[in-house]
């Protein structure tokens, strides 16, 4: 339910922008970087307050409360400046849910496996999600969206408060709470560092990729818009036994051995997109795409959660590498189309980067 919050409101918040406040492409642009500044900063903040009480369902909690109250002030009111009020005050602290809910399963003794299965289902949210509110949009409007995704976060508050009555109730028994399990240790500050940068750069090629497709399919390759929808949804699709398949590997092979296999796994979807030239090659190829996403997004916040002690940050700080990767990949869209190869040249540089990434992991492992 938590991804299916997420997968109605972001895909669709520019299109209920413009339907409802009738903002231009530039205005959209302008709600959407303060609305997503916000999220940094809770991101970083909410998480943090959460691990020194060591409770993450109470936030989990008003974060459901604080989407509730968004998407009924975004669908009774016509005003704009309410409207990024709200987006900024009470949005950016509610999407901080899902970091929150990663974050109560590591706190609760969650395995590794755990964690990968629980990012599969939010995988499957998210491809739920998307079709489920274009088709509400299409057949009811914009502000029915809006009343839909309220619906979802009054099932989000259900299910956290049922978690915290039977928390209550273990400790009226006298049960001693889960312990968190100790599957590693904290990697030095620097060693950390290099591994929250590696991960902005891998973030930042998915969103490039991403983001390039349709362009590149109708105006390199030359084939229908269609054949963007095709490839997307196979790799999303694959991502899910992805993910399943990589957390039982985790039992065998470290975490950077997993993430390493996904960055030669991107790499080489990358430089396969480069070089392809039909819609048969481009979606077989996204069997590669999927096992780098399901490394990053699966494993990748696994390691975090594993190399920086508390849970709270660390889920909240592998948050932010996707909202900064989203910012770095502006330059590398840029590029591909200031040079000869065009598009194309949007997957070399993230191949690049891809591979500079691997380096700067190898790099933390070596220091830890």
């Amino acid at each position: 339910m938590w991804g299916l919050q997420s997968a109605l409101l972001s895909p669709a918040l520019a299109l209920l922008l413009v339907s409802l406040y009738d903002l231009s492409a530039a205005g959209v642009g302008g709600v959407l970087a303060v609305y997503n500044a916000s999220g940094f900063v809770a991101s970083l903040v909410v998480p943090a307050l959460a691990d020194r009480r060591r409770d993450y369902l109470g936030p989990m909690l008003v974060a459901g409360l604080l989407t509730l109250l968004l998407a009924l002030l975004l669908a009774l009111s016509s005003s704009l400046g309410v409207a990024v009020v709200a987006l900024v005050v009470l949005g950016g602290p509610a999407g901080v849910g899902v970091s929150l809910l990663y974050a109560h399963l590591r706190h609760s003794g969650a395995s590794r496996v755990d964690i990968v299965d629980t990012r599969a289902i939010f995988s499957f949210a998210w491809v739920a999600g998307p079709p489920l509110a274009s088709l509400v949009i299409s057949g009811f409007g914009a502000r029915a969206l809006l009343l839909v995704i309220a619906a979802v976060s009054v099932l989000n508050v259900a299910t956290t408060a049922a978690m915290m009555s039977r928390r209550a109730r273990a400790a009226r028994r006298g049960d001693d709470p889960p312990a968190p399990l100790d599957e590693g240790r904290a990697m030095r500050r620097s060693a950390v560092a290099l591994v929250v940068s590696a991960f902005v750069v891998l973030q930042a090629t998915n969103s490039a990729a991403v983001s390039v497709m349709t362009l590149f399919v109708t105006r390199r390759l030359d084939l229908d818009v269609v054949w963007a929808g095709v490839a997307l949804s196979v790799a999303a699709a694959l991502e899910i036994p992805a993910l399943l398949l990589i957390g039982r590997l985790g039992t065998r092979f470290s975490d950077i051995a997993l993430i390493a296999s996904g960055c030669v796994a991107g790499a080489a979807y990358y430089s396969l997109m480069a070089a392809v030239h039909g819609p048969w090659l481009l979606v077989s190829g996204q069997a590669l795409n999927a096992w780098f996403v399901a490394a990053v997004a699966g494993v990748g916040l696994s390691l975090f959660q594993r190399v920086i002690p508390r849970p709270g940050v660390a889920s909240g700080l592998y948050a932010n590498t996707r909202r900064l990767g989203a910012i770095g990949s502006g330059p590398v869209l840029a590029l591909g189309s200031a040079t000869s190869l065009g598009y194309s040249f949007v997957f070399v540089a993230c191949a690049a980067l891809t591979a500079l990434a691997l380096l700067v992991l190898g790099s933390a492992a070596a220091l830890d």
